[in-house]
């Protein structure tokens, strides 16, 4: 028992451990997302349904969307942006890890008449032909992803989109990562059930890596005839190193802002808005 306490509570290096398969392809937690996804009240998977309205009005703006307008959605989830996108003439295509949220945005697609593209896979290891005017990447999808893992991601984007065409995610600041304190903490049904529908017992640790600039939620989950473990990694970035990190793969910051529907830059928000030109 002491030995697996000790290897419960283990500090790994930073992404030594990457399990985005075991999160999104298990069918109950893949189910508790989303859920998550629709709850239209909170931000948790997606951000509420007030902001995703300006949010989509403000990059229907912004980037001149209408027919002719080919975009891509990197973890487009139950098809939340995808879906209002689409409804304003744009050609889109939705990629996204969840078997659940894809069958979901397809049955609304169909509902709705809208030829939206859905590709259920790692957006790590998507390819197309298809080549786009816009890419988004929202909900700091960007922050979970390895050094290496960003930079294969922005070296595709580069690839994907028609010259001059735009990215658009969004980032964790410093000022998020500063708020951050590690923590360690056990419960029955960790996070009311959210992990396994059999009785389980969890264990979320909590580790900052000041250097590096990341945390990591480590949830260990007991049940009675498996132990597994999930690796949550975030990423945190000043402007600088986010600039850096596009200009090796690319692109030009066209300009930053305080979140993805369009609001002033802020240096003391806890997350920040890039877009970036294909160069």
């Amino acid at each position: 028992m002491f030995q697996e306490l000790e290897m419960i509570n283990t500090r790994p290096k930073p992404y030594e451990f990457y399990t985005a398969n075991e999160l999104w392809t298990n069918e109950h937690t893949s189910q508790q997302m989303l859920s998550f996804h629709l709850n239209e009240k909170i931000d948790v998977s997606s951000r509420n349904a007030d902001f995703i309205n300006r949010s989509v009005e403000w990059i229907d703006s912004k980037f001149n969307i209408g027919a002719g307008i080919k975009i891509a959605d990197f973890g487009c989830g139950p098809g939340l942006y995808t879906t209002r996108l689409a409804k304003g003439g744009a050609d889109v295509t939705g990629i996204d890890f969840s078997k659940s949220s894809i069958q979901y945005a397809q049955q609304v697609a169909d509902k709705e008449g809208l030829a939206i593209q859905y590709e259920n896979q790692n957006y790590l290891d998507f390819e197309t032909d298809d080549r786009y005017h816009l890419i988004l990447m929202i909900m700091c999808d960007f922050c979970a992803l390895s050094p290496s893992q960003r930079k294969l991601m922005l070296r595709k984007f580069h690839t994907f989109l028609e010259p001059n065409g735009s990215v658009l995610l969004d980032v964790y600041s410093l000022i998020s990562f500063k708020s951050h304190e590690e923590t360690a903490i056990y419960e029955q049904n960790l996070l009311d059930g959210f992990w396994s529908p059999s009785k389980y017992y969890g264990f979320l640790n909590t580790f900052k890596y000041e250097t590096e600039k990341v945390t990591l939620d480590k949830y260990t989950i007991v049940e009675s005839d498996r132990t597994g473990t999930v690796y949550n990694w975030l990423q945190y970035f000043d402007t600088k190193d986010l600039e850096k990190e596009f200009k090796q793969c690319g692109f030009k910051i066209e300009n930053f802002y305080s979140d993805v529907a369009g609001s002033p830059f802020d240096s003391k928000s806890t997350e920040y808005a890039v877009v970036a030109k294909r160069n």
